[in-house]
């Protein structure tokens, strides 16, 4: 069972892009990606609202995830974010371990 959270950060005047980006630079992205659990943490830009992005991050087990919360480097993500003024809204989801229903399996190019 995995987990993903998605978190839409929000600021102003192109802050939030400029949060992924230092992020991304300053090497804290590649360093979550490496921790035990982690399957994905990447982020996306809405087309229609400059102002957001999108990180969808995805943890193989809610333990992954107490771990990472617990870890020194959330106080460096909590200081970014205060940096940029950032707000946010978090989704939660839980993996369908039955995978694609046959039905849904014809919409899906590969």
């Amino acid at each position: 069972m995995a987990i993903t959270v998605n978190i839409y950060y929000t600021g102003c005047g192109g802050s939030a892009r400029r949060f992924a980006q230092e992020m991304t630079e300053s090497g804290t992205v590649e360093q979550i990606r490496a921790e035990e659990g982690n399957l994905r943490y990447d982020y996306f830009f809405p087309m229609e609202d400059p102002e957001t992005v999108l990180l969808i991050d995805s943890w193989i087990d809610q333990q992954a995830i107490d771990r990472h919360h617990a870890s020194p480097m959330m106080e460096r993500i909590a200081a970014l974010r205060d940096k940029y003024d950032l707000h946010m809204k978090v989704e939660r989801y839980v993996s369908d371990e039955a995978g694609i229903p046959r039905q849904d399996a014809g919409f899906i190019r590969q």
